[in-house]
């Protein structure tokens, strides 16, 4: 090997060293050793910034449109609500979560599953309080898994299938062929999954964490007609556990219920009064059937899905101050709606518009972003400041983006469309129906993670052009020597070391000539060596940069390198260990 092909594999060493043993970014790390890599002549520009332009990485952007305007139409909500429904241990959480995810990712590709299922997951976790650590990597690893069970779960596997077809000359591989050693390594990582998940994952990214504002509201809000809230219980309407937010009345036909029980039934037109700070309040505004009590919202210009929450305080020459809301047109003075009043920690048992504004009041706000700008320097308030993904759900136009999704599935399933091209249409019709704002497209991209695929692939490029990636595969397939198991054991943990190291796609491209050689060389049938590729390509759970899923669950989770390696590498052995034995009994040698 080249010395080229050593200082790549010594520049990835210390990326993995600083991964490991410090805090630094994951896109930091990747992307100084692609610079170095670069900066030293080893590959041309084309080949370092090869990984910018890949699609599996454009497709990750893609759908994190495609994912924002499921989000914010409510759609993936309601999804998520009906998988998880009332689960409230974390192992009933991993249960409901990997379930559907690994039957659906056997048939549909795994990435925009994992996409539409984080910004959902991360607001559930608030509301359900379960760490949102605790259920995003058994999502990913379930899609993973779930992806190995037939011809169609991932794009690898259709991969080697067409060079075993083209290359080979072998036959093809039935579309739930792969089931037979795909399903046992999927029931084998469930189970290890529920029993050591809630151990060895660690407690990140809680909705507790947030809750550092003491400041608290009083909001009221009123049970829409014709919704399925009314006839639940309270508890059943996932209106008892709210973390920092507390129903303290429902007031119904004139008549006020203080502290309702968990087992009181809900009412069309229940106005119910809640206490609580902004983070559990943003999240009472996403659950459908539910409105603001004051009608003001609906009088403002803008329409709801373009406004924000914003908490303003108002200040001793504010031209309001000792009116009430409604005696000084808050709404049409300043084209926001107040939404809630904190004074001080005192509840103010009175409606929104009767509310007399004192000096230092915080008021709860609903408008467009541009009040912000428009008031920071205002005399009005001493205070003015936008609270981050405060947007209102409206679930009016759910149906389409339920549909865009469906039609993204479908697309690319059938091969219609390529899975990037699939996405690019499912965000267009997303924009086009003004399902969502397109600086709320933008914003819901996460740089960060495609900065790390793209630099991930870049250094997986380095690793081929330099030829070392061969040099590796080769040696690790000289140790099977005449044996078929141990053939198939290299075969496997050389496919696992450059899918944790590159790609799951460009290691199963890299392996397969190496080991259709070895197959040949030994006389043996080379259908086992392509079933154990599959597998392995697939079971990148040790590293957050092996697999597309894993880094898009990284940041969200508040992993570190190690988290992935903890959990992953005892997943990796029962798999490979599981694989290696009964693919010889299913494909003989």
């Amino acid at each position: 090997m080249t010395l080229e092909g050593w200082i790549v594999i010594g520049v990835i060493f210390l990326c993995l060293v600083f991964l490991v043993g410090t805090t630094i970014s994951i896109d930091l790390v990747l992307f100084a050793g692609l610079a170095v890599v670069f900066i030293l002549g080893i590959i041309p520009a084309e080949q370092a910034l090869s990984g910018f332009s890949n699609e599996g990485m454009l497709t990750v952007a893609a759908l994190y449109i495609v994912a924002a305007g499921l989000k914010e139409t409510g759609a993936i909500h309601y999804i998520v609500k009906r998988v998880m429904g009332n689960a409230r241990t974390v192992k009933k959480a991993q249960l409901r979560i990997m379930s559907p995810v690994m039957v659906m990712s056997a048939f549909l590709n795994n990435t925009p599953i994992v996409a539409s299922f984080i910004p959902a997951l991360e607001r559930w976790s608030r509301i359900s309080n379960i760490p949102v650590s605790k259920i995003l990597i058994p999502l990913s690893y379930a899609a993973i898994l779930g992806g190995t069970c037939t011809l169609i779960g991932t794009s690898t596997n259709l991969i080697i299938n067409g060079l075993m077809i083209e290359e080979a000359s072998i036959r093809s591989l039935g579309i739930f062929e792969p089931a037979l050693v795909g399903i046992p390594c999927a029931i084998a990582g469930f189970i290890y999954l529920f029993i050591f998940g809630d151990k060895l994952l660690p407690v990140r990214g809680s909705s507790m964490d947030t809750f550092q504002d003491p400041r608290e509201y009083t909001i009221e809000m009123i049970v829409a007609e014709g919704n399925t809230l009314s006839g639940k219980t309270i508890e059943d309407a996932g209106l008892r556990n709210l973390p920092g937010l507390f129903l303290i009345e429902i007031q119904r036909n004139e008549r006020a219920i203080p502290a309702p029980g968990p087992y009181e039934k809900l009412r069309e037109d229940d106005r119910l009064i809640f206490t609580g700070i902004v983070d559990s309040i943003i999240d009472l505004q996403q659950i459908s059937g539910l409105k603001p009590a004051t009608n003001q919202v609906f009088k403002l210009n803008a329409p709801r899905n373009e406004r924000m929450m914003i908490e303003a305080v108002v200040s001793r020459s504010n031209p309001l101050t000792g009116r009430t809301i409604k005696e000084g047109n808050f709404r049409d003075r300043y084209d926001a709606v107040v939404l809630a009043v904190s004074r001080s920690g005192e509840r103010i048992d009175q409606k929104i518009g009767d509310i007399t504004l004192k000096s230092g009041d915080v008021l709860l706000l609903e408008a467009h972003p541009n009040f912000v700008q428009k008031y920071r320097n205002s005399s009005d308030f001493f205070l003015v400041s936008s609270i981050e993904d405060s947007s209102p759900v409206t679930y009016d136009k759910a149906w389409i983006a339920g549909l865009s999704l469906i039609a993204m599935v479908v697309l690319a399933a059938t091969g219609i469309l390529s899975m990037l091209q699939a996405a690019i249409v499912a965000g267009f019709l997303l924009l086009v129906t003004k399902s969502f704002q397109y600086s709320s497209a933008l914003e819901s991209v996460d740089w960060r993670v495609l900065i790390a695929i793209a630099s991930a692939l870049g250094l997986g490029s380095a690793l081929q052009y330099t030829g070392a990636a061969e040099y590796l595969a080769v040696n690790l397939l000289e140790f099977a020597g005449d044996n078929p198991t141990m053939a198939l054991a290299s075969t496997y943990l050389a496919t696992w070391l450059l899918t944790e190291m590159i790609t799951n796609n460009a290691a199963a491209v890299l392996v397969f000539p190496i080991a259709l050689s070895l197959s040949q060389s030994l006389g043996l049938n080379f259908i086992p060596f392509a079933m154990i590729m599959i597998v392995a390509a697939s079971s990148s759970f040790s590293t957050p940069i092996g697999y597309q899923t894993n880094l898009m669950v990284y940041g969200p989770g508040g992993y570190r390198f190690t988290d992935f390696i903890k959990i992953g590498l005892p997943l990796n052995l029962i798999v490979a260990t599981i694989a290696v034995s009964l693919v010889p009994y299913f494909w003989n040698f």
